[in-house]
């Protein structure tokens, strides 16, 4: 089988068109039931799946299972606000590359501004995220064509055949892009250990200060 080249940079970058973040005005205004809920995320993204006819974007299972790792706040009257919805579009991201307790220092913040009717709340940092992600969609398809380009130098003084050297050039492709993620995961996991030791150095003081206290009142 003899691939394509240029079909398969074009398939690539055709895939990532296929990735169309929810926007805050695309968010409903109202409070949803849970099968409203699902609907609208599986709805939304099934584009963005590997296979968009039978994955699942999100289910009610899944939503209990996120409430019950301290994920997602409980509903209100069995209805989720648009600050679940939020919650719940930032787990469907992080999920295939993080573990529950990092997700969950990671959405401190936002669980922190829950419900909150500040300026500074879940739907203004949402707004900052999504401006960033689409800012960020050239500069990967950018340098996803030049991994590219750089896999096709690859094997080229090899003894192979034509079919050989494709399937090599191809692995060398995703030898580069996989490199990409594990340094990448390895970065964000680094920075949330940070967070997490910076905490509980905190807890630390806060309770050595009290005993201080305590000993200096006795």
């Amino acid at each position: 089988m003899t691939i394509d080249n240029d079909d398969l940079l074009n398939s690539i970058i055709a895939s990532l068109g296929r990735i169309d973040p929810i926007s805050l005005e695309e968010m409903p205004t109202i409070d949803l039931y849970m099968d409203q809920l699902t609907s609208f995320m599986n709805e939304r993204l099934k584009k963005s799946t590997r296979y968009p006819d039978t994955d699942k974007i999100l289910t009610k299972t899944m939503i209990n299972n996120y409430a019950k790792n301290d994920l997602l706040p409980p509903p209100v009257k069995k209805k989720y606000s648009r600050d679940h919805l939020i919650l719940l579009l930032f787990i469907y991201y992080f999920k295939n590359i993080l573990s529950i307790n990092d997700i969950q220092t990671l959405l401190e913040p936002l669980k922190e501004r829950f419900q909150s009717n500040e300026e500074f709340n879940v739907s203004s940092i949402y707004k900052n995220c999504f401006e960033l992600q689409n800012e960020a969609l050239e500069p990967v398809i950018e340098d996803i064509t030049r991994k590219y380009g750089r896999s096709l130098q690859t094997f080229e003084d090899e003894k192979l055949s034509e079919e050989e050297k494709d399937r090599m050039q191809l692995f060398s492709f995703i030898i580069q892009l996989s490199y990409d993620v594990y340094v990448k995961k390895l970065l964000i996991e680094k920075i949330l250990d940070n967070i997490t030791e910076a905490k509980e150095q905190d807890k630390k003081a806060e309770k050595d200060s009290k005993k201080d206290s305590k000993k200096t009142k006795g």
